[in-house]
């Protein structure tokens, strides 16, 4: 339709290349060109739009694309696509690969996950998950090739704090005697963490402890080598549970290993500034609207910073993968972080490709304020989705009944649409109870749709006759004409509300379908057509559901 227009505004001598949008209301696209031409041709916008629309329905063509196109209020052109026109589209959209969407192919290293070792996941990590393993799905499905890295914190001052409240613990036993578990562990790090607020002594040992562990104290390997097994081993637990997974199980000690190697690089290109005995890359920029410190690379005791393993960690996947992007889904508040690490990374020559830092806001509790448990802790990951599963038992005598494995997709589906239909900028509240229900812009609403329509969908040919039998059908056949725009834009700006929205709008329409047209009962071409849209309109949603990683039930 834009080749189209663009060739009748030419032909009348307007220098234009025109966009054709969805309308609102009245039609279904609109083309608003004529007001941006009115300066420059002095002419008042309407006298354009009537000019085009008479010029445009002389086209032999016309008749191929337009029920009707006309002029609205100042100088709007409204159009009507033909009936025809619609399912020509639907046609060719079924025949093609992953939904019309472009296809890419790019090598993209995706960083998201980012717990902390010896520390159990609490629901500050879910967003990074949710929202990373989106991302990732999108951008592969598109045909991208993707390499995920959950980018474990596991050798930082939590670990030198667990290390030292195991030798207090163990005080006679050989390191690889020493037997621990998950709650000696989920014990340990929150005393000694306290501990450490309160005896200055006790944080300088344990600071010391983290020290000669980055440089390889063959004790406290071992020593976290235990550590590093038991908490990963539960951490991949609870991320199966979400369908969260990664191709790579790397930390800050991996990125260790490469300072031997970046060190004296970054130092032949004459960057490192020594200050006060620390090394600093300085990374104000002229432009600057805000002032951006330092990167502090390397302390003055010689210790190496996050910044340090963020840049070794760049360093690696570069040697490793030669990625065209890196990019980073981590909390917001990071910002200013990852714009000292990334300016550090071009300029000490390090990487000159694409690196993206998509910050995500927080999940907050009823009260607007990040997620806490009644004492005022971090709520833990696992008891979000204890009472998640909880409170969708007791919503219906009928759920207590219900199979274990959907009992788990649906809480899957409650968590992740309450969080993916958010922008991830934005801090969103997590309200189980809404989340739950069927009704609304949730999960379990999404899923109600597809196996409502799903006992109705018999065989089909596939195919459409150029029949359009209502206004709810005409609707839903245009609606799902928009799936492959919506993946391209989901793709490209990384935000998957945009599948979100558009799921929830697609499963409104295709309600309202139901409702307003006779179904069953019917035969001969209308069955086979309503047969063919409803088919499709269900191979849609199944297929943007597993982009955001949710699966459907057998029943609910």
């Amino acid at each position: 339709m834009e080749q189209l227009f663009e060739k009748v505004f030419k032909e009348l001598g307007y220098d234009v290349t025109p966009k054709v949008v969805k309308s609102n209301k009245d039609a279904d696209f609109q083309c608003d060109e004529c007001f941006k031409l009115a300066k420059d041709y002095h002419k008042a916008p309407v006298m354009i739009a009537g000019e085009v629309v008479d010029k445009l329905k002389a086209e032999p063509e016309f008749d191929n694309y337009f029920k009707e196109v006309s002029v609205a209020g100042p100088g709007f052109i409204n159009i009507i696509v033909s009936d025809k026109y619609i399912n020509d589209q639907l046609r060719k959209l079924m025949g093609k690969e992953i939904l019309g969407a472009t296809k890419e192919d790019k090598t993209i290293v995706i960083d998201y996950g980012g717990p902390n070792v010896a520390k159990p996941l609490h629901v500050g990590h879910l967003r990074s998950a949710v929202i990373g393993q989106a991302i990732n799905n999108i951008l592969k499905f598109k045909g991208n090739n993707t390499i995920s890295d959950v980018h474990l914190g596991d050798i930082g001052t939590q670990m030198g704090q667990v290390i030292y409240g195991i030798l207090i613990d163990f005080p006679d036993t050989k390191p690889e005697d020493i037997e621990i578990d998950l709650d000696y562990l989920n014990v340990t790090y929150p005393k000694m963490s306290a501990l450490c607020k309160e005896d200055e002594k006790v944080k300088a040992k344990c600071l010391q402890i983290t020290k000669e562990l980055q440089d390889g104290d063959p004790t406290y390997r071992i020593l976290w080598q235990k550590i590093v097994d038991l908490s990963v081993s539960d951490i991949k637990r609870i991320y199966d549970y979400l369908d969260v997974h990664f191709d790579l199980w790397y930390g800050e000690s991996h990125a260790y290993k490469q300072f031997d190697e970046m060190m004296p690089y970054l130092e032949k290109q004459g960057i490192l500034i020594e200050d006060d005995g620390a090394k600093i890359i300085d990374v104000k920029e002229e432009g600057d609207k805000i002032e951006i410190p330092p990167c502090l690379i390397q302390k003055s005791d010689g210790a190496y910073l996050y910044a340090t393993s963020d840049l070794g960690t760049i360093w690696q996947r570069v040697k490793d993968f030669k990625p065209d992007e890196i990019i980073y889904v981590v909390d917001g508040r990071q910002s200013m972080h990852f714009v000292q690490v990334f300016r550090a990374a071009n300029k000490g020559k390090i990487y000159n490709g694409v690196l993206q830092h998509h910050g995500f806001g927080t999940v907050n509790g009823e009260d607007n304020k990040p997620f806490k448990t009644r004492s005022g802790g971090a709520l833990k990951l696992e008891d979000l989705i204890k009472q998640v599963k909880e409170v969708f038992i007791s919503l219906r005598e009928e759920n207590k009944n219900m199979d274990e494995e959907d009992i788990d997709k649906i809480v899957n589906a409650i968590i992740k649409f309450a969080d993916l239909q958010n922008n991830l900028e934005r801090n969103y509240i997590f309200d189980i109870k809404k989340f739950s229900g069927v009704a609304g812009k949730t999960g379990p609403y999404i899923l109600y749709t597809y196996l409502r329509i799903n006992k109705i969908i018999s065989e089909s040919s596939g195919k459409l006759s150029n029949a359009i039998y209502s206004e709810t059908d005409r609707a839903l056949r245009l609606k799902m004409l928009e799936v492959s725009s919506v993946i391209d834009q989901a793709s490209k700006e990384r935000r998957p509300h945009y599948l979100a929205d558009y799921l929830y709008d697609l499963s409104v329409t295709a309600n309202n379908f139901y409702q307003n047209n006779k179904v069953s009962g019917l035969d001969g071409i209308q069955k086979d057509d309503f047969m063919t849209i409803l088919n499709f309109n269900n191979y849609i949603i199944e297929t943007l559901l597993e982009l955001l990683g949710i699966k459907i039930p057998k029943a609910m």
